[in-house]
């Protein structure tokens, strides 16, 4: 199912012997627009009231989305004493070898797979750290995560004038691969929320905070509108996609396989 990333923060992180603290952040793979970590906000004693600290996907156990709760097959202790991080840097591709190698997780880079060789995050809880290839290349890289938070407000420019801006973000609850970029036009002519692949952008700019799209305003303008209260399903996606004349992702071998953008 599709879920709006803003409507998950807040809810409830347990581990198997109680309740950590509540989801204050995400971090996005800015390669291949997957939400790599959730940045928790610790509320118990037992793991240091007020800490951050990232929680991987592969660590679920179960979600509940009735209740809001995500279930850890992890430990407070565990947690408590996992690597520590700053959420106010970038989190480098060491760092996360760090938090692999401590939770006994193969790491996810290396594959041509969202999640190691496989599309989703539990398969790789189901293997263990020496099975992952050597990666000596990645291991010179600093590849940065980017907080969703960030991300949300930067600016998104068209082929011909601006849009708007990215409001939100629309992501894969069993994948956790950012399906749609919301973007809020109402800035630019007093108008709608739309959905935007990531993969219609042609590149993202960093430095300028700028997403830019190859799609018109005029394009975006006429564009099937997104009501922020109402589930993203099947026939709006449709409809969408039509509408740009592309092809589903849904009915493609590579729906899998992430997208990753040229950067600047």
């Amino acid at each position: 199912m599709l879920r709006s990333l803003k409507d998950l923060e807040r809810y409830v992180v347990c581990a198997t012997d109680g309740d950590i603290g509540s989801v204050a952040n995400f971090l996005l793979d800015d390669e291949r627009w997957i939400v790599r970590y959730l940045i928790v906000r610790t509320f118990s004693p037992l793991v240091l009231t007020g800490r951050m600290v990232l929680i991987s996907p592969i660590s679920f156990r179960q979600v509940d989305w009735s209740t809001q709760r995500f279930h850890l097959a992890l430990t407070m202790d565990k947690v408590k004493n996992g690597p520590s991080i700053d959420v106010d840097k970038p989190v480098s591709r060491q760092h996360e070898r760090d938090y692999s190698r401590y939770y006994d997780y193969p790491h996810y880079w290396g594959y041509t797979g969202l999640w190691g060789m496989g599309p989703y995050p539990g398969l790789l809880a189901e293997g263990r750290w020496s099975d992952a290839p050597a990666d000596d290349a990645a291991e010179s890289v600093d590849v940065r995560l980017r907080s969703a938070r960030e991300v949300r407000g930067y600016h998104v420019q068209g082929s011909d004038e601006a849009i708007g801006h990215i409001e939100d973000f629309i992501v894969d609850d069993e994948s956790w691969e950012i399906r749609y970029l919301v973007i809020d036009t109402s800035n630019w002519w007093g108008g709608k929320k739309v959905l935007v692949a990531p993969q219609w952008a042609s590149r993202i700019s960093w430095s300028e905070s700028k997403v830019y799209v190859d799609l018109s305003r005029q394009a975006i303008k006429k564009s099937p509108e997104w009501n922020s209260t109402t589930a993203v399903n099947r026939e709006y996606e449709t409809r969408l996609y039509d509408y740009y004349g592309r092809p589903v992702y849904w009915e493609s071998s590579d729906q899998k396989s992430g997208v990753s953008l040229p950067h600047k």
